[in-house]
């Protein structure tokens, strides 16, 4: 996919500019523009350079993942990073540079989708079928969603803490070629989430679930669940994920030896090599691996040990390894991406499991059983783990439930904010400040943002 990269980061500065104090489109970026779009074998390159986007590390490879869990109770980070640290200490700054990345490469994602979507339906080729563009336009579609998704997770306060005109992040769905837009202002949560539905909408109305590498139908559902699950909508998020979960092509792991497969568990899983993908040790293999393969800076936190040792014999608590943190001591590290010497895990960015566990929930608050029982969905997955049965069912279990299926998979977070809990538990360090709606459990907008772009800051940076 690296092929097409730095192409796609040429395109991609057409579709935002509010990262830069003046991105001009020179004449060579104008005609790169048109000989793209002039076939169908250019769109296929801007569609693989944008795959190729989304693999940077605070993209979909692990960093911005990682760091939600570390600035909550999954783990410790413990790595030489400072501004990795400051996340997770709650002293963040908004000039920190790890902030300033995440943003900055997940708008490239945004930028290069957006040139697909406003170009693709004019691009004059006879041999360009209907049904291949339609296919293209929906994967950029999403993953603009998937990507403003991330970015409004990240960058404002949930539904339940700020509601929906609390300020979101910019949003940009034309490129600048085409709309003139130069220093666009932060939209309001309630406009980021239409505009993420009405792509997902658009998207499931096209995609198909032929190839789990790339973006399918069933992935387009599940995200779309999980959006109408943050925002309350809870028959419509348990309807999502039971379309989900009755594709065909799609179905329940019996074991947990899915991980860096393109096994039918997974909706979507970015799939890397030792050649494109976590290409600066700072993504899923490389942070979570122990020294001296990855960097062992990413290690469980006990109290995630302790969440785990509740009940014996979780298969889950199996997904682990021992060996030498950055710190020099032994610690706990998850096994779920092992291949810590060529950084070439894959993904896992949306799969059955976390369906099953959105229709639990939804159904649960909405005292409904959309396609199964919040009871019967939450015991599959305990089966698959060799626990017990339940014989009654709370939000906690689900929660708890949640946190084993999904640890380091970058859910632990929203769903604490959510649920307006604490990012840390009693006992854990920096309690007081991890409350919900603390001002540092969202991150700043970057301060060469609102210095260049005039943007409002986050409260408390």
């Amino acid at each position: 996919m690296k092929t097409y990269k730095k192409l796609a980061l040429a395109l991609a500065v057409t579709g935002l500019v509010a990262c830069e104090s003046k991105l001009e489109l020179l004449p060579e970026d104008s005609q790169s523009v048109e000989q793209v779009f002039a076939s169908e074998a250019g769109v296929r390159g801007a569609v693989t350079g944008l795959y190729s986007l989304s693999q940077q590390d605070d993209v979909l490879n692990g960093t911005s993942t990682l760091l939600s869990e570390w600035q909550a109770d999954n783990i410790d980070f413990v790595g030489s990073f400072p501004t990795f640290n400051d996340v997770r200490t709650y002293t963040t700054l908004s000039d920190n540079g790890s902030v300033f990345s995440i943003y900055d490469d997940n708008y490239e994602v945004i930028g290069a989708a957006n040139n697909i979507i406003a170009f693709v339906p004019g691009v004059e080729d006879a041999t360009f079928a209907d049904e291949t563009r339609n296919q293209f336009i929906a994967e950029a579609k999403f993953l603009r969603a998937l990507t403003y998704f991330k970015l409004a997770n990240l960058f404002g306060q949930p539904l339940q803490i700020g509601g929906a005109s609390s300020l979101s992040v910019p949003l940009v769905t034309e490129p600048t070629i085409i709309s003139g837009i130069e220093f666009p202002q932060r939209a309001t949560l309630g406009e980021v989430h239409t505009q993420i539905e009405q792509d997902l909408v658009d998207a499931i109305a096209v995609l198909n679930n032929d190839d789990n590498s790339r973006a399918t139908k069933g992935a387009a559902q599940a995200l779309l669940a999980r959006l109408y699950l943050y925002q309350e909508r809870f028959a419509e998020a348990a309807t999502l994920a039971n379309d989900a979960i009755t594709n065909p092509e799609f179905e329940l792991a019996s074991d947990y030896g899915f991980y860096d497969t393109q096994s039918s568990e997974f909706f979507f899983t970015l799939v890397n090599t030792g050649a494109d993908g976590q290409d600066s040790g700072q993504g899923f293999s490389g942070l979570t691996n122990p020294a001296p393969a990855g960097r062992g800076d990413a290690p469980f936190s006990d109290n995630l040990i302790a969440a785990y040792e509740e009940e014996a014999d979780d298969a889950r608590f199996l997904l682990t390894q021992t060996g030498t943190s950055a710190t020099g001591e032994d610690r706990l590290f998850t096994s779920k991406f092992p291949d810590g010497n060529n950084n070439s895990d894959n993904a896992p960015v949306l799969r059955v499991t976390e369906a099953y566990l959105t229709r639990a929930e939804a159904n649960f608050r909405n005292g409904s059983s959309i396609g199964a029982s919040a009871l019967t969905d939450i015991n599959d997955l305990r089966d698959r783990a060799g626990l017990p049965a339940l014989t009654s069912l709370t939000l906690d279990n689900i929660l708890n439930e949640r946190r084993k299926e999904l640890a380091f998979e970058g859910q632990r977070r929203m769903d604490l904010l959510r649920n307006n809990l604490s990012l840390r538990r009693p006992g854990m360090p920096q309690e007081a400040e991890s409350a919900a709606g603390a001002n540092k459990t969202i991150l700043p907008i970057p301060a060469r943002e609102v210095e260049l772009s005039g943007l409002t800051q986050n409260t408390g940076y």
